[in-house]
């Protein structure tokens, strides 16, 4: 296992990574812009869970195949973007009101889990970036290789929840201040939908390396 300084080290980095803008981040915000805090922090408990994937990924080796093989990175790179596509579209031609307090709102937080999950492990770039930053923190006498990959990938998964809920609370927030008026909810929705197809097209013109 990794020392004490070296554990140290590896919160910081993904800390400061945690609070870089990036797709993850975006996803969160308009989530919580548009759907409500709670929305938020389902979309971010998701998002925290597929690196439990990413990291098993890596510590299989399955990583470095997204990393090599070309046709497997754009399968699951369109696959990724193609959703994202859909979920923006489906937030266009929903007409039901944001307010989660309704009677159907705990099925629609599970739905925004399930999604987050399926949206980050549909995105081979962190799979990539899992392979590229894990093993710079594997100790050479910390024992099992394996065993150290996976603890760094839940202290990364634990940093990460903590800093994209904050920000759900902050575009939960957000939205508290502005959506008085329907008219300013509908357009915020619009919006939201907007963000997530720009994402999915960002994510179909990346290329794999």
């Amino acid at each position: 296992m990794p020392d004490a300084s070296q554990l140290a080290t590896f919160v910081i980095v993904s800390f400061i990574l945690g609070i870089t803008p990036g797709p993850d981040i975006i996803y969160v915000i308009t989530r919580s812009a548009s759907q409500g805090a709670r929305a938020g922090i389902a979309a971010a408990s998701g998002l925290a869970t597929g690196i439990i994937g990413h990291t098993a990924l890596c510590v299989a080796g399955l990583s470095a195949l997204l990393a090599t093989s070309a046709v497997a990175f754009t399968v699951i790179k369109m696959a990724g973007a193609f959703y994202l596509i859909y979920l923006g579209i489906q937030m266009w031609r929903d007409r039901s009101s944001l307010n989660l307090e309704q009677n159907n709102g705990r099925a629609m937080l599970v739905d925004i889990y399930r999604q987050s999950i399926l949206m980050n492990l549909l995105n081979p770039k962190v799979a990539i970036f899992f392979l590229a930053f894990l093993p710079q923190f594997v100790a050479a006498d910390g024992g099992s290789t394996p065993l150290q990959l996976a603890i760094l990938g839940v202290i990364f998964m634990i940093v990460s929840f903590i800093v994209m809920s904050l920000a759900g609370l902050a575009g939960g927030y957000l939205r508290q201040a502005v959506t008085k008026d329907e008219r300013i909810s509908h357009w915020i929705k619009f919006t939201a939908g907007g963000v997530l197809v720009a994402l999915g097209v960002r994510l179909a013109l990346q290329e794999q390396h």
